[in-house]
């Protein structure tokens, strides 16, 4: 039998949990900032499926995970990650959330780019009482009539 007590206490763990796994997607906005390839590692799990915006359809593992963030690097001298209207749904050991973000910076060439908004799915798990990222999509709207990617739209 649930108690009132054991829902106070569930309920004020979801929120320590919603914190941490908030906490650790504003990492991922700092690791891009830095350049930093293992601050972001620590974020996600070894066996994290990424459907980026980029092919192929899915990136499996961090290698790969990593991979597409060493490829920013290689384009940006300068990166911003920015994320809005993140929302969460949290369990006892998953969580699933979806938000709005964008990268932006300057381009290698001094060019400054304020990026694209994109839509973006998190899976996360909790391991060894850490939250990491086990699975994210990155997605853009398309044009049915064009079959082209929307990329001017914004949050």
């Amino acid at each position: 039998m649930t108690t009132p007590n054991d829902f106070q206490s569930r309920t004020g763990r979801i929120e320590v949990d919603e914190v941490e796994i908030r906490r650790n997607i504003d990492k991922v906005g700092e690791g891009l900032r830095a350049k930093d390839l293992d601050a972001l590692r620590q974020l996600y799990t070894p066996d994290v499926v990424s459907f980026d915006v980029e092919p192929p359809l899915q990136h499996v593992g961090i290698a790969a995970k990593l991979e597409n963030w060493a490829k920013v690097f290689l384009f940006f001298e300068s990166v911003t990650y920015e994320v809005r209207d993140l929302t969460f749904t949290v369990g006892h050991d998953v969580a699933f959330g979806h938000a709005f973000a964008r990268l932006s910076g300057t381009l290698k060439n001094g060019t400054t780019t304020s990026g694209m908004w994109v839509r973006v799915t998190y899976g996360m798990r909790k391991i060894d009482d850490t939250w990491l990222i086990a699975h994210d999509q990155v997605s853009v709207p398309f044009d049915i009539s064009s079959g082209k990617g929307v990329v001017d739209l914004e949050p």
